[in-house]
């Protein structure tokens, strides 16, 4: 026998409601949504984390430098988000209050995965109640505190570490090259180029860089990096 939720709609309709095989269709649609996203990469290397992101501009007449993808958080934490662009706004935004509060409440900053499990249970929450829908993003949040932290944050709520990973649409092509080079010992100077590699691989005649958007995060702090390195590193042997 079909069970049919509360108000006579189907299970993918109410967010709250499992369906029989345990699953809760909204919260699989949010992660189909991030897998239409534009490619965004994370490499933690042993002296920062390397994130770069392709900012996909659709239209030759849109002002490539309106479009955002790696956001600073704090002095020491960087963030991408991947998938619906106003939902990962508001995720920043919440990001980075609690960052601020962390230090007027403690005068210190935040630790990376303190702020990424805020972030998480932030996001769990729209998948709990009546009335909401889940974001439609995954979060990529690294940072350095004690050492180099990479964290991936999906639609459920649910946060994982990572040591290199992608996604987005380029997340399956990404993945092989990072999967067959990366290697625990990789220093930032290693780790651009093999993510633009990867990125070359997915994207092949479309790849430009003025797609892409790059950013380090070192002991130092956040740092986006101006088009002129990103030119060096292109051009520059891959190891």
């Amino acid at each position: 026998m079909q069970i049919i939720a509360p108000d006579g709609m189907g299970y993918d309709r109410v967010v709250t409601v499992f369906s029989p095989d345990g699953r809760l269709f909204q919260v699989q649609y949010a992660m189909e949504a991030v897998k239409r996203g534009a490619t965004v990469i994370g490499i933690k290397a042993k002296d920062g984390v390397a994130m770069l992101a392709d900012k996909k501009v659709l239209h030759s007449l849109i002002r490539e430098r309106s479009i955002e993808k790696v956001y600073q958080v704090d002095d020491h934490v960087g963030a991408a988000t991947i998938g619906l662009v106003a939902d990962g706004r508001k995720l920043i935004e919440q990001a980075r209050v609690q960052a601020q509060r962390n230090r007027l409440v403690y005068d210190e900053s935040i630790t990376v995965r303190q702020l990424v499990f805020d972030v998480s249970s932030y996001m769990q929450i729209f998948t709990q109640y009546g009335g909401l829908r889940p974001f439609g993003v995954t979060v990529l949040m690294a940072g350095y505190d004690s050492e180099p932290r990479l964290y991936e944050i999906d639609p459920s709520g649910t946060p994982t570490e990572w040591s290199a990973t992608a996604v987005g649409e380029g997340r399956p092509e990404v993945m092989k090259i990072l999967d067959a080079k990366y290697t625990k010992d990789i220093t930032l100077k290693q780790a651009f180029p093999l993510g633009i590699d990867a990125l070359k691989n997915f994207l092949k005649d479309k790849f430009s860089i003025k797609r892409v958007e790059v950013a380090e995060i070192t002991e130092k702090g956040f740092r986006k990096l101006p088009k002129g390195e990103l030119e060096a590193m292109m051009n520059g042997p891959s190891k």
